[in-house]
């Protein structure tokens, strides 16, 4: 696989807890000039990356960040916010605090009205796969099936483990081809991207495969 065609599947990412303005303009700057599938950001710097990219790359947010035990009402006011700024996608986190509990109806209710929210844009939920069992992965899978939303996504990259080719399989095998898969969390090595999507990933989140001339 061409690196260009995998470059093409990556939301490039720049959610450092130090990341400033410059570095959101650089970020988005790169994610055109390698074209790839979107620029992800923290909220705050919504409104800039969004003006800087004008339209040349869709802006993902992440919202819920990164722990998803917010309120469905901080969620959904947050996630208004950033598609009122111009957000094409958002990356939501699982409550999963509610979840692994087995309180699959609060899950299932607040991913439903966050994607009513979102409309056509895109909503993709993170289930962070390293706190969760096999069966929960399968049970995570089918209730962001069942919300409507368009991607599951593995994790946030701010836990103790990040995307293995062995979940991105599982969630292949349950997921109705209506739910699409992004591979996120220590993403580092391009062969290894190249891997999760053949696996059957969509769309990978990485802040360090774009080749830069100070490497």
């Amino acid at each position: 696989m061409e690196i260009s065609e995998i470059l093409s599947k990556v939301d490039h990412t720049c959610l450092s807890l130090t990341a400033g303005a410059k570095d959101i303009e650089k970020t988005v700057d790169e994610a055109i000039a390698y074209k790839t599938a979107a620029v992800c950001v923290p909220p705050s710097f919504v409104g800039e990356a969004v003006r800087r990219s004008a339209g040349r790359v869709p802006v993902a947010v992440v919202t819920g960040f990164p722990n998803g035990y917010d309120s469905t009402a901080a969620k959904l006011r947050e996630t208004e916010y950033c598609l009122e700024q111009g957000a094409a996608e958002t990356d939501t986190v699982l409550n999963i605090a509610r979840f692994v509990s087995g309180d699959y109806a609060y899950c299932l209710k607040e991913l439903e009205e966050l994607k009513k929210l979102h409309g056509d844009r895109v909503l993709k939920v993170i289930v962070e796969c390293c706190l969760l069992t096999d069966e929960q992965k399968a049970d995570a899978c089918r209730l962001v099936a069942d919300s409507g939303a368009d991607y599951i996504k593995t994790s946030t990259g701010f836990q103790k483990g990040g995307a293995t080719v062995e979940d991105v399989a599982l969630f292949k095998r349950c997921a109705p081809e209506s739910l699409k898969i992004k591979a996120a969390g220590g993403i580092r090595d391009i062969r290894f991207a190249e891997e999760l999507i053949l696996a059957g990933a969509s769309r990978i989140g990485a802040s360090g495969l774009i080749p830069r001339a100070d490497r």
